[in-house]
């Protein structure tokens, strides 16, 4: 297995962008990521393009119109977890030697999509989806419970919000860039008991796209190197075998396998990125990642150590909730965020210091599965 190293990063922005098509939004998030790793066309041996919503030949559309064609390229769907799996998929190619230079884009176009201003269907055999399990009952549920066994109330689920909110306003990609306050956020229109509107992640456009490359390669082209140190993707067990809400075990065992890859420990990471859709999502993470005892995620948020300037930053791109949720472009944004954290180029949201981040996301529920999928990638200098 060979090093793999982040070579470059780029995003599009994200917002309600119906006047850019999704290909358009994959090529520029791509181009941008080519120049920031200084490669070009005949460097790259193979894409991985992640999209759920978004047109058959992803990844061949978007590289046609940069040049790039007759090499290997695949097209990925797995939930929110999309772009997780083409960040993945192309680190094993790179890793086992397949190739030098690969990119891993993902894209969605919320509005242009066959579900624009519809929620996102069940399938038609799902049973919990058709009698009213979606997504925000489902967190709504996990909420009440962390309120029973946890002892959290509807201001921590609110203060993850406005946490959010003002590390999006710090960002020039963001969608939403305007600060809250737990006021406004339990003030806005409910959803589904304890959860309101301002606790959900919005619809998004937008897309993001990551160029690796072997560890060799990247010597000739950048002299501060961020390494995949650990990787991994993981689906989910029978439904029926869970026991407790208030824990996502698919991302602990995610996260398990990657800290032994990388040889690092919960206690290393400085800075993390994490799948919250809905609030009270990101308290279950500190858990289930470990940056906490089992039972100790309010009082991690009660501390602020997980905001910027405490122990461990969470989520100071904006998260989903401020930044957007363009459902396959996440899990690739989620890395380049790390990546550009661990190179020191994040402006105000910049995480001091920051040598070791954690990028994780998760995808995909149906009947009968606990999960479908989580990501986790480990990121070094």
């Amino acid at each position: 297995m060979r090093d793999v190293v982040v070579l470059g990063t780029g995003q599009s922005e994200f917002g309600k962008l119906p006047h850019i098509s999704p290909i358009e939004l994959g090529r520029n998030a791509v181009r941008t990521a080519m120049a920031d790793a200084g490669v070009v066309g005949r460097d790259v041996g193979a894409v991985y393009a992640s999209r759920l919503y978004n047109p058959m030949i992803t990844a061949q559309t978007i590289m046609m119109g940069l040049g790039v064609t007759r090499i290997e390229m695949t097209n990925v769907e797995n939930g929110c977890a999309g772009g997780s799996t083409a960040v993945r998929a192309l680190y094993k190619d790179i890793a086992a030697g397949f190739c030098d230079v690969g990119i891993a884009v993902g894209v969605e176009s919320m509005t242009t999509s066959p579900i624009a201003g519809k929620l996102i269907p069940p399938a038609a055999d799902d049973l919990g989806g058709r009698l009213g399990l979606a997504m925000p009952v489902i967190f709504a549920l996990q909420s009440k419970r962390l309120m029973d066994t946890h002892g959290a109330t509807v201001e921590d689920f609110a203060t993850v919000s406005v946490k959010a909110h003002r590390f999006g306003a710090l960002n020039p990609k963001a969608q939403h860039r305007k600060e809250l306050t737990v006021d406004e956020v339990l003030g806005s229109r409910p959803i589904a008991d304890p959860v309101t509107l301002l606790q959900c992640c919005p619809n998004t456009d937008g897309a993001a796209a990551v160029v690796l490359a072997s560890a060799e390669f990247a010597r000739r082209h950048t002299t501060t190197p961020v390494r995949i140190a650990g990787s991994a993707l993981v689906s989910g067990d029978y439904e029926e075998r869970r026991t407790d809400i208030t824990t996502m075990e698919l991302s602990k065992h995610a996260a398990t396998a990657a800290y032994e890859q990388a040889g690092v420990a919960p206690s290393d990471v400085d800075v993390v990125e994490v799948h919250d859709a809905f609030a009270c999502e990101e308290i279950v993470h500190y858990e289930d990642l470990g940056l906490c005892a089992r039972g100790d995620g309010v009082a991690l948020l009660r501390s602020g150590a997980t905001s910027l300037g405490g122990r461990i930053p969470v989520n100071p791109s904006g998260g989903l909730l401020s930044l957007g949720h363009p459902l396959s472009a996440s899990g690739v944004r989620g890395v380049c965020e790390i990546a550009d954290q661990l190179r020191g180029r994040c402006g105000p949201r910049q995480v001091a210091g920051a040598t070791v981040g954690l990028a994780q996301m998760l995808g995909g529920f149906a009947s009968g599965i606990e999960l479908g999928a989580a990501g986790v990638s480990i990121l070094t200098v």
